[in-house]
């Protein structure tokens, strides 16, 4: 370490990383460099140790430096993921059915719109249809990353909102990854993990302590998941929905969100922008682009994303509270849905790691990729504009009301009574 850096320094770091705009912002260099570095007299070089084969051939886990980081450090991501949606089960919005309902009906057409937006493209046209999940996914660090950025003033609720939605998303991602991309099972190594699964949650629940048990045991599931045929981050995802995110009487924190906020510095910060690094460097050139363009496939993602996302979001968000009980927010417009719509096109992680499993192709996954790439920027673009709008205009609104009146309930009824 450089000196005079010391633990306020290392606590000050892993703060700066646990925020969401940190996230995305570390997401986005790294998807930037691997761009610049892909499209460079360096791009040689970028994919020679891209392309680098290491591990344990015994063991089944000799990979490429790009497998290791999306079948590996990917696993890490998903560990978090695991953890948001286990909480979110027990103790947060999806908890209670009629709170959960929109952003869960959104989450859905928000699959189902983009998957048949590819569809049609790619069916009509001849194209390869392993791709149809591609455009489903929705990034949750880069899109609420993004959020954070742009909607400072903007209600809690959209961001609770959207987060819901993208955890429900993850999971169905999660699922398809499983059911649809997954290799031949081998039985005797998935039974393996599920009895490594077990033995984690006894000792959890039991409340056996020590990293240097749950660390290797994790390794042991991570390395039987992957020899199973099943995508490892599975594993990452299973572990994380383990944890218990409770506290018991005389606990500060539950075990979930103590090593949550362990784990999520080496994510935000590590683990998913080397995933990108090595992910994200496509060929962009007038050429690859034009290529891409010509594409079905490439073409089924990009819309799906942009256009897709944003009929599916906003659509089933609008048709559940119109014909059942559910209700949006109060707080919440229409144009913050549309914002959240926008924001779910971000597909990036997951989209960029279904592009790999669905085609074998390294030409097509190029051109896949820069189609995520593409799909998501427009996203990015547009939920900038909307909701940096309803920011400005929520923003003007509770200062005026703190002119008029500069008590906190004034500008709380400035920003709420904003549809």
């Amino acid at each position: 370490m450089p000196p005079g850096y010391d633990q306020r320094d290392k606590r000050s770091l892993a703060h700066f990383l646990r925020l969401e705009v940190s996230g995305g912002l570390m997401l986005l260099i790294a998807a930037t460099l691997a761009l610049v570095l892909a499209n460079s007299p360096l791009s040689d070089g970028y994919a020679s140790v891209r392309d680098h084969y290491l591990g344990f051939e015994a063991l089944g886990l000799r990979m490429s430096i790009g497998h290791w980081a999306a079948d590996g450090l990917l696993a890490v991501f998903f560990f978090i993921a695991g953890i948001e949606l286990k909480r979110e089960l027990v103790v947060g919005e999806l908890r209670r059915p009629a709170a959960a309902a929109l952003p869960v009906a959104a989450a859905i057409g928000g699959m189902i719109v983009p998957a048949l937006f590819y569809a049609v493209i790619v069916g009509t046209q001849g194209g390869d249809m392993n791709g149809w999940a591609v455009p489903m996914a929705t990034d949750i660090a880069f899109a609420l990353g993004v959020l954070a950025v742009i909607g400072r003033n903007l209600p809690s609720a959209l961001r609770t909102f959207l987060l819901t939605l993208a955890i429900v998303d993850d999971l169905i991602a999660i699922t398809v990854i499983a059911v649809f991309y997954s290799a031949d099972l081998n039985l005797w190594a998935l039974a393996g993990s599920a009895a490594g699964l077990a033995v984690f949650w006894f000792l959890h629940y039991k409340d056996v302590r020590g990293w240097y048990i749950y660390v290797p045991l994790a390794l042991v599931i991570w390395a039987l998941m992957f020899n199973a045929g099943v995508h490892a981050t599975i594993a990452g995802v299973a572990i994380g929905m383990l944890l218990r995110s409770t506290p018991r009487p005389g606990e500060k924190d539950s075990p979930a969100e103590h090593i949550e906020h362990i784990v999520h510095p080496w994510s935000a910060g590590l683990a998913v922008p080397l995933f990108a690094l090595f992910a994200a460097g496509v060929p962009v050139s007038g050429a690859a682009l034009g290529e891409a363009a010509g594409q079905p496939e490439a073409v089924g993602v990009a819309l799906g994303l942009f256009a897709g996302k944003l009929i599916g979001v906003f659509g089933a968000t609008y048709l559940t509270a119109k014909f059942t009980k559910a209700q949006l927010n109060p707080v919440l417009g229409w144009a913050d849905i549309a914002g959240a719509a926008m924001l779910a096109g971000i597909g990036f992680t997951v989209s960029l790691l279904i592009a790999e499993l669905g085609f074998t192709d390294a030409a097509m996954q190029d051109s896949v990729k820069a189609a995520v790439l593409i799909g998501s920027l427009l996203s990015a673009v547009g939920a900038c504009v909307v909701l940096g709008l309803r920011n400005a205009r929520v923003k003007a609104r509770t200062a005026e009301g703190a002119q008029g009146d500069d008590s906190p309930a004034a500008a709380a009824g400035a920003t709420t009574g904003d549809h």
